[in-house]
């Protein structure tokens, strides 16, 4: 066999013409996206790239298994195509002479079902991410490459995106000319039953909420649920001072059909969750960070973007070294945030950063004994988030709350450093919040961080940073220096109250060392904990406690037994497989939840961080 032709390496050069596409989305019915390309192009070879590295997922997971009916023609004539042999995202096309423009179609096949991959489309609502519904020439930078997209919905239905539309022909959206990096970073979220919320009145850089929901009831605000969430558009300004998009759309889906999401854009983020978010308010609030995360990144992630992370198109791999920072410190603004806007209350927040902080306290022994945080940015490449046997032994993304954990010790150093004169407000300022306005991508390096860290404060940042990331020590010393102690005791805190109801899940990781899911389903197992000693594994399903059904109170009940008379043992009768077996867990420690409790010999500087920004 023939060697492929080489796949043309980007080039900083404008792409001549542009490219028209079509996505018919009205088959909700079997689920289809159905799409027609037209792509200006010269006789010769053609390489078309389907996305492979997609932004936010920081891994090569285009679904590239969804799309069928791959058809290439020009001048009316089918041209064949064949798949690179080595790069199954890449398709090889002889365009023959006389040709200025080929056309494409194909079907983009969503999952029908959680186990296929991410449900994206439903009969109330869809999310349109043109990653996945097109195919670009190769050779060229993305931004280079100008389009003209539609987009046809169900009939009746309202959308909101970040593009915008320049005319609208019954149900189908054409919008305006925009560089297809640009248009891959602009989703769109339709559904049946719609609301569109402004949440900054009267702003010259407008910023709103575009809702889908699975029934129009679940689209009711009360006033004091908007009024948290306009409080988080002004608290990020009064953090950043600045900020990058013209206009911003959460994309926010209200649904128990279509698969929750989390993904960032500069301009518009995809949210998902249940229906619950504002009808059961009390109960959701452990899932209310997610806007304020996804918002954060449209500085931190988009704009402002790790060197490695900022690749010319997106079938040139991602690096992901610097990870900690997008997501690390992503995380640790997207809690805050929540606290300082009232989608948490204080006591929330407080809880919350507990039960992040326990992880790194008990529940991470892989990163005390083999691995490091730093090691873990790999973790998208090399498991591309899929369910890991021993997560808590072997490691998964831990720069997000690893990440945390560094940025919030940060804090405190900076405030030592300065006697609380400056803080990493300060830092975030500095390094995200300049050049008002401008949405392209401003790149940086772990210098730049270093650099940026010592203009707020002088001292050796680097080695702080690296002993960090790169050990195998504590990473919960930003909690001392904020003047508070992680302590344990047998009452769940909200946090972990608001986890379990959200898991469908018993949280005993720091007593008997396992969770254990929805109808007795053991999801994770401490490794080296109480569990693992006795011969639990995750996978195993508790069928019964001390010879009763299993319930998570029959559980938690026979952990306070086991306390209150050493002489008993937790019993679970557990299924591995097709294998029934009685296991006795000799433990006594009585159930343990973390809390956060005042040092009252320190300052309380979290309370500080915490507290909204006048």
């Amino acid at each position: 066999m023939a060697n492929p032709p080489p796949i043309p390496a980007p080039q900083n050069v404008a792409y001549a013409g542009t490219m028209k596409i079509d996505v018919d989305a009205t088959d909700i019915a079997h689920r289809i996206f159905r799409v027609h390309e037209t792509i200006p192009v010269a006789a010769g070879p053609l390489t078309l790239l389907y996305p492979q590295w997609i932004p936010g997922n920081h891994s090569p997971t285009g679904p590239i298994d969804k799309i069928a009916g791959l058809v290439v023609k020009a001048n009316g004539q089918t041209l064949p195509w064949t798949r690179d042999q080595y790069n199954v995202y890449a398709f090889h096309i002889d365009v023959p002479q006389g040709t200025s423009a080929v056309d494409v179609s194909f079907e983009y096949l969503t999952p029908q079902s959680m186990r296929e991959g991410r449900v994206v489309m439903t009969p109330e609502m869809l999310d349109a991410q043109w990653s996945a519904s097109t195919l670009y020439p190769a050779g060229y930078f993305a931004r280079q490459i100008n389009t003209e997209a539609s987009l046809k919905l169900p009939t009746g239905w309202q959308a909101g995106t970040a593009l915008e539309v320049a005319s609208k022909d019954g149900d189908t959206l054409h919008f305006k000319p925009i560089n297809y990096d640009d248009l891959v970073d602009s989703p769109v979220f339709a559904g049946k039953y719609f609301k569109r919320v402004d949440l900054d009145p009267g702003a010259a850089t407008p910023v709103h909420v575009d809702i889908v929901a699975d029934e129009a009831k679940y689209l009711e605000i009360k006033p004091e649920q908007l009024k948290a969430h306009l409080a988080l558009v002004q608290q990020m300004y009064k953090l950043y001072g600045a900020h990058h998009y013209d206009h911003y759309d959460f994309l926010l889906s209200l649904s128990d059909k279509m698969g929750g999401e989390g993904l960032e854009h500069h301009r518009s983020s995809e949210d998902g969750v249940g229906t619950g978010y504002f009808t059961d308010w009390d109960k959701t609030w452990g899932e209310r960070d997610l806007l304020s995360h996804e918002f954060n990144h449209s500085w931190d992630g988009k704009y402002r973007r790790g060197a490695d992370l900022a690749t010319p198109n997106f079938n040139v791999p991602m690096g992901d070294s610097l990870l900690w920072v997008y997501e690390g410190q992503t995380e640790f603004w997207g809690q805050i945030m929540a606290t300082r806007s009232g989608l948490w209350t204080m006591d929330q927040g407080q809880d919350m950063l507990a039960y992040m902080a326990a992880t790194y306290d008990k529940g991470r022994p892989g990163l005390t004994s083999w691995r490091n945080v730093q090691d873990t940015t790999n973790d998208p490449t090399m498991s591309m988030r899929a369910p890991l046997p021993y997560r808590n032994y072997q490691g998964s993304e831990d720069y997000y709350v690893a990440g945390e954990m560094i940025w919030l010790d940060v804090d405190g150093q900076l405030r030592e450093l300065t006697g609380n004169k400056r803080s990493i407000d300060d830092f975030a300022k500095a390094f995200f919040g300049i050049n008002p306005g401008a949405w392209d991508v401003d790149t940086y390096t772990f210098d730049d961080v270093v650099k940026t860290l010592n203009e707020v404060a002088p001292y050796d940042w680097a080695k702080y940073l690296r002993d960090r990331l790169d050990g195998h020590g504590s990473l919960t010393g930003g909690l001392a220096s904020h003047g508070w102690k992680l302590v344990y005791t047998d009452k769940p805190s909200a946090a972990v109250k608001a986890m379990e109801e959200r898991r469908h899940s018993a949280d005993l990781m720091y007593s008997l060392g396992l969770s254990v899911g929805k109808g007795g389903d053991i999801s994770d197992v401490l490794w080296d904990g109480p569990a693992f000693a006795a011969g639990i594994s995750p996978g195993m399903t508790v069928i019964a406690v001390n010879s009763h059904d299993y319930n998570p109170d029959a559980l938690k009940d026979a952990v306070t037994a086991s306390f209150k008379d050493k002489s008993q043992s937790v019993e679970l009768l557990v299924k591995n497989i097709d294998e029934y077996k009685t296991v006795r867990i000799d433990y006594h420690g009585g159930l343990m939840y973390p809390h956060l409790e005042r040092d009252s010999g320190k300052p309380d500087h979290l309370t500080e961080l915490l507290k909204a920004k006048k």
